[in-house]
C-alpha cells in the first residue's frame, strides 16, 4: 500500500485512531466498478486536452481494466489499510505502472471521485 497524501509533510504517523476516523473503505469499497469508469473518462480527458504523455493513456486503461477484473474476480481484495477505494485503486494503478497511474489524479480530488462515484 501506498502511503498517505500527505507522507513527508509530517515527522510522525498519524495516530490510529485518526485513521479509523477517517476510513471509509468498509463503505465504499463497493463501488469501485464506478470508481474505475470515472478514472477512465477522467483519464481520456487528461488526454484530449494534452495533459498526459504519450502512451499514458493505453497504460491507465490497461491497468485500470485490469484492476477491475481482479476486483470482480476476487483475486484482487480491497486493501483494508487503504483509507478509501478511490486511495486503493489509485495506489494499486500506481504500484503497478509507476508515474502513469500519479498522474491520473491530475485536475480532480477525492471529493470529486466520491460525488461521481455516489452520482
Amino acid at each position: 500500500m501506498a502511503g498517505k497524501l500527505w507522507d513527508g509533510r509530517f515527522t510522525k504517523g498519524t495516530d490510529a485512531s485518526v485513521d479509523a476516523f477517517n476510513a471509509s473503505l468498509g463503505v465504499d469499497a463497493r463501488m469501485y466498478r464506478e470508481d474505475i469508469a470515472g478514472s477512465l473518462a477522467h483519464a481520456r480527458m487528461l488526454d484530449a486536452r494534452g495533459l498526459l504523455p504519450e502512451g499514458d493513456l493505453d497504460q491507465i486503461e490497461a491497468g485500470l481494466a485490469a484492476i477491475r477484473e481482479e476486483l470482480d474476480a476476487g483475486t484482487l481484495r480491497p486493501d483494508p489499510q487503504a483509507e478509501d477505494i478511490h486511495m486503493m485503486i489509485e495506489a494499486e494503478l500506481t504500484r503497478r505502472i509507476g508515474d502513469a497511474g500519479r498522474r491520473l489524479h491530475t485536475g480532480r480530488s477525492r471529493n470529486d471521485q466520491v460525488a461521481l462515484d455516489a452520482r
